[in-house]
């Protein structure tokens, strides 16, 4: 089933070639969301905030590192279970559950949250803060009114039963629908 909102599941049946797509996907979505784009809210608003550096090291090191670790384990997630790539024109067939998917339904966002978060904590930088902010605000909004509305509409009641189970963002939070 096609989702009216652009997403499209993938034809790929290659878990070689899902794997290549979602590295190309990763390593472009990564150079701009988590490289160029707090690069740029550094350089726009270069405030640094008082975080002891080694709390900024540790904290943004182990948010980077958690973050981009499960961000892997997703996208291999959805070449092998899902069937396709975190790319909306290649999206995974079928609905993936286990996994860090098993902790939370939206573990790529999540993760990459993480990454971006843990960069505003190393650099200890205002204007990546900023951005991380507002990178949080908008995923959620995308998530709860695009993302979820949609694999609704393709997964059904399958989506609707993971959705009761498991929380939208953070692990061990109440379950149901948020």
């Amino acid at each position: 089933m096609h989702g009216r909102r652009g997403i499209r599941p993938s034809t790929t049946r290659s878990v070689a070639a899902l794997r290549a797509k979602s590295l190309l996907n990763a390593i472009l979505f990564f150079a701009v969301f988590m490289l160029a784009l707090p690069w740029l809210a550094h350089r726009l608003l270069p405030v640094a905030m008082p975080v002891p550096r080694p709390l900024a090291a540790a904290l943004g090191g182990m948010l980077f590192a958690g973050g981009l670790t499960v961000w892997v384990a997703c996208l291999d997630l959805f070449s092998r279970r899902g069937g396709g790539t975190p790319f909306p024109l290649d999206a995974p067939r079928h609905l993936v559950t286990t996994g860090p998917f098993a902790w939370v339904r939206n573990p790529i966002m999540a993760a990459e949250l993480a990454v971006i978060w843990g960069e505003a904590i190393f650099a200890a930088s205002l204007g990546v803060l900023a951005y991380a902010a507002l990178v949080s605000l908008v995923a959620h909004v995308v998530v709860v009114r695009i993302e979820e509305p949609e694999l609704r509409e393709r997964f059904g009641d399958q989506y609707d039963a993971y959705a009761r189970r498991t929380p939208r963002w953070l692990p061990g939070c109440k379950r149901g629908r948020s």
